[in-house]
């Protein structure tokens, strides 16, 4: 058992990290140490990953206790990167978290400077100067490539910087010259944010936080109308919006609403976080309040330009439409489905449930093909039935399903439905399906599986659907 995590009054007292607990306790007798948890870390980065969201959407995590953040084109947001870069380590202190940070022209280079350096900002273009005195360890090479240059004298990236890069890569491999070029900016090394990036932003920092339902609801107002005109200038609509509410001990509640058609209006949009917050199983826990409200659209989709009456107002949305996204966004995407159309002409096959928000499928011209009536309830798998008919091709002149026996009165048929030979079913036959009716009136849709005596001796009988 290794110490894997210390503490400030642990390293001031002599201990490092690997060294063995037994070592540990021979030196601190008392010392009190606590079982890794992995996953409470992780999910601990995840939530300060959340929480950093506040200073750019960029946000990748360097397990297992570091994030990197693209600031790029938002330091101006707090007064620039000085300013950005106190609210950031005052805020984490104030959380109880111990924090070094930095800020540099590279993510190598800030990790460099934030983890073996002294932090702080690094001034454009002196990514060499601040590497040069620092271990080879702050590269982020691998142990074994670390203790190999260390034989042959070389302990300081400076030293790297001055020798000749043909020996080391020979000798070393191109990853230590890659890492190398990645913390001087030579080659480019880009982080993978954690979330996907929103297609349009609009948030507002408060001084003194709110916690009000009233106020949280006039804000998002706010935010909607902001964001309604972006997407009218570029001739499109939400989809899928998030609203992300930071409070000031640095929890954040995400909570996204989706759309069955795109929408700007800011009342429709208000009126979906209304019923999201109806439908939520707890109340959001305001705490101390929220110190910025973000409302984020995360899919778009082109809208055609508003229809308005003689008044110059918009005219109202389809009422379907208006319940779909409603109960949608109280019960949850998934409780709300429509049909859509499947590339296959196997009748259970044919269309299958998606979310309403789905993109729709491309609509098939009416010519097409001709499709015969369906029945009114057509079963999600054929049930198989014994049936008879008068000669081995035609129709059936009774059957037993259900253990219930029916004498067929009037047939109609067949339609014809071949196997998809492009698909690898080998096990599929050509069906061919009758509209059939008992004396009682009682009307079914049977096939035959199988052309006999082409594709089989002993065709299958089977019942699809039944009709009003």
């Amino acid at each position: 058992m290794r110490l894997l995590a210390l503490d400030e009054e642990a390293e001031r007292l002599g201990l490092q990290r690997g060294m063995t607990l037994a070592d540990a306790r021979a030196m601190i007798p008392h010392l009190a140490v606590e079982d890794i948890d992995e996953a409470a870390d992780a999910n601990l980065l995840e939530a300060v990953a959340d929480w950093a969201e506040r200073y750019t959407p960029l946000v990748a995590l360097d397990p297992p206790n570091g994030l990197v953040l693209d600031i790029t084109g938002a330091a101006h947001l707090l007064g620039g990167e000085a300013p950005l870069l106190a609210d950031l380590g005052g805020r984490l202190l104030m959380q109880g978290f111990a924090v070094e940070a930095a800020i540099a022209d590279t993510p190598a280079a800030a990790y460099a400077a934030a983890r073996y350096g002294n932090g702080g900002i690094v001034a454009p273009g002196s990514s060499a100067g601040m590497l040069s005195p620092l271990s080879l360890a702050a590269l982020r090479l691998s142990h074994d490539v670390v203790a190999a240059l260390d034989r042959v004298g070389l302990k300081r990236i400076g030293q790297l910087l001055a020798a000749p890069r043909a020996p080391l890569a020979a000798r070393f491999g191109r990853g230590l010259l890659y890492r190398l070029d990645c913390a001087l900016g030579i080659e480019e090394e880009a982080i993978s944010p954690r979330r996907p990036v929103a297609a349009l932003v609009a948030e507002r920092r408060f001084a003194e936080p709110v916690s009000r339902e009233e106020d949280i609801a006039a804000t998002l107002a706010s935010l909607a109308a902001a964001l309604a005109g972006k997407l009218e200038e570029i001739g499109e609509g939400a989809r899928l919006l998030e609203l992300a509410l930071f409070r000031v001990d640095g929890a954040v509640r995400h909570i996204a609403v989706s759309t069955s058609r795109p929408v700007r209006a800011p009342r429709l949009v208000g009126d979906l976080f209304r019923e999201k917050f109806a439908g939520l199983a707890e109340e959001i826990d305001a705490g101390f309040g929220f110190d910025m409200i973000r409302l984020s659209v995360l899919a778009s989709a082109p809208v055609d330009p508003a229809q308005v009456d003689l008044a110059g107002d918009a005219l109202a949305e389809s009422d379907l439409d208006a319940l779909i996204d409603r109960v949608g966004a109280r019960l949850g995407g998934k409780s709300v489905s429509r049909i859509a159309a499947c590339d296959s002409h196997i009748p259970e096959q044919a269309a299958r449930m998606i979310e309403p928000n789905a993109p729709p499928a491309r609509p098939l011209p009416a010519d097409a093909w001709h499709i015969d009536p369906r029945p009114l309830r057509l079963f999600e798998k054929p049930e198989p039935v014994e049936a008879i008919a008068e000669v081995p091709d035609g129709p059936p002149i009774g059957f037993r399903w259900r253990r219930a026996l029916y004498r067929v009165a009037r047939a109609e048929g067949p339609e014809r439905i071949g196997a998809e030979w492009w698909q690898d079913h080998p096990d599929q036959f050509t069906r061919d399906y009758f509209r059939v009716e008992d004396a009682a009136g009682h009307r079914f849709w049977l096939f035959r599986e199988g052309l006999f005596g082409r594709e089989t001796g002993a065709p299958r009988w089977y019942l699809h659907g039944v009709f009003a």
